[in-house]
């Protein structure tokens, strides 16, 4: 069954036609609720649920509200009937304009957008920076233990928190979607698993502030498992953060993880593994990839590494986790950044490097100063010449088939700087 709701331009009528079409849908098994080109439908938090497919048709736009009372707290509010009162849940994160809780087989579908309305919620600090007043702001899509989890061929844009925020579910197909955000709006992360498993991430185009791709384990959602089973392909990446991303929230293990085939543009870091948590990372392959970084604003965490491999504690509480077994081959890198490897003590350990190019070359107006190691409580800044390659405190990496270029007279050092690494192989220095 097919439910077609009106559009009409006011918030409450739009909200209320959509939400009671998907409401009857859901009631009669499922179905698909179909959004029109034309009017745009402007609405407060909707509510999917089980075996709901939300189509937007070609020219379509759904615009999410305005105002922070447009948005349930928490999304939908939940009984916990454990606690044996009945008292209502708020489910994570705070605000959510589409929102999903335990509902199987949530299609979003089609060619139309939905737009979060992110400058009503920011302001600008600088001319390349955007923050709010609070935080977090609106996730735009926040779809939690909602299994058989489809998401196809759509354009989000203009999101004020996150844009896509898929946690503790299982079997996650996202392809073919286009995220749009600005580039000077902080936190705008595009595609966030956590603690999700058998996940595929195909043919995607993200432009963002922050990760393009992010892989989490978050504290929040630690009663799911483990974020694994993840494969990204085919994506073309812009980011003022790192393109593609593994950690910085991570107090679960990532495992069994493969990258191909991939084309990072204009970013200031192209791949970075950043345990900083509890969480290990290991068994990951990145290959065929083109990578192409630049340094932004100091607004921003990094420093255009075009491959970023850190384990460092948070603070002094935390004992962060462990990078094993990850290989990168067939991965061409140039811009004003390279590869950093580096950790406490051996908690990095069995890299490969496998027909592997980098080129440092000055391109931006921004000072080269180091290498960035945020967050980390000691020494979150590097202040050192950046190499092509700076490993430090690394156990067991090997390089087969590598190049490295460095652009004379401009600040860079060499080409191989290393501390306390054990390594085969060489880097071949070219003319």
């Amino acid at each position: 069954m097919i439910y077609y709701p009106k559009a009409t331009t006011n918030i409450d009528e739009d909200t209320k036609n959509i939400q009671d079409a998907i409401d009857i849908a859901a009631r009669n098994g499922g179905g698909t609720v179909w959004l029109s080109a034309g009017k745009p439908y402007y609405c407060k938090t909707l509510v999917l649920r089980s075996h709901i497919t939300l189509h937007l048709e070609n020219g379509s736009k759904l615009l999410a509200g305005a105002n922070l009372q447009d948005y349930r707290k928490g999304g939908e509010t939940d009984t916990e009937e454990t606690k044996g009162i009945g008292t209502p849940v708020l489910r994570k994160p705070a605000f959510a304009f589409l929102y999903a809780y335990d509902a199987d087989s949530v299609v979003v579908s089609g060619e139309g957008t939905i737009d979060g309305n992110c400058f009503q919620f920011v302001k600008r600090i600088n001319p390349y920076y955007q923050n709010g007043d609070f935080y977090p702001r609106p996730t735009l899509i926040y779809f939690e233990k909602c299994n058989n989890l489809v998401v196809k061929g759509v354009k989000l844009t203009n999101s004020p928190f996150w844009s896509l925020h898929t946690a503790g579910c299982d079997n996650v197909l996202i392809e073919g979607i286009t995220i749009k955000n600005p580039l000077d709006v902080a936190n705008s992360d595009g595609i966030d698993p956590d603690h999700c498993t058998n996940v595929r991430i195909l043919g995607c185009h993200i432009t963002c502030a922050d990760d393009c791709i992010c892989l989490k384990n978050t504290k929040a959602n630690d009663n799911y498992p483990p974020t694994r089973a993840v494969v990204i392909a085919d994506c073309t990446l812009v980011s003022t953060s790192a393109a593609l991303k593994i950690g910085t929230e991570g107090v679960d293990d990532f495992s069994d993880i493969l990258v191909h085939d991939c084309i990072v543009s204009s970013s200031n870091r192209g791949i970075s593994l950043q345990v900083r948590d509890r969480g290990s990372v290991r068994n990951v392959h990145f290959s065929n990839i083109l990578i192409r970084t630049r340094l932004f604003s100091p607004d921003y965490w990094g420093k255009a590494e075009a491959i970023a491999i850190t384990s460092f504690n948070r603070d002094e509480n935390t004992v962060s986790g462990t990078i094993e077994n990850v290989r990168f081959s067939h991965i061409h890198c140039e811009g004003e950044g390279g590869v950093l490897v580096a950790g406490d003590g051996d908690k990095v350990r069995d890299i490969r490097f496998d027909h592997v190019q980098v080129n440092l070359k000055k391109t931006s107006k921004w000072p080269l100063e180091g290498y960035d190691l945020r967050p980390r409580y000691l020494q979150p800044f590097l202040k050192r010449s950046v190499s092509a390659f700076f490993l430090s405190s690394v156990k067991g990496i090997h390089f087969s088939s590598v190049e490295a270029r460095v652009e004379k007279s401009v600040g860079f050092g060499a080409c191989l700087e290393t501390e306390s690494v054990e390594y085969t192989g060489e880097v071949c220095d070219a003319p």
